[in-house]
């Protein structure tokens, strides 16, 4: 017994979380995620347009 309030409290905290409008700062997630990978940048930011070579030996 005695568990009422502890749930409650982990709800309580549950939705503001998931409600509130503090805004995710995506630059910093992005460095996070890249950071964990052992690179600064995004691959696909990195990467260049092959498809435009392809294109243009086509015409």
């Amino acid at each position: 017994m005695g568990r009422g309030r502890a749930k409650a409290k982990q709800t309580k905290v549950a939705r503001q979380l998931k409600y509130s409008s503090g805004g995710t700062d995506l630059e910093r997630l992005q460095a996070e995620l890249a950071a964990e990978r052992g690179s600064e940048t995004p691959s696909f930011a990195t990467d260049s347009d092959d498809d435009d070579e392809d294109d243009d030996s086509e015409d």
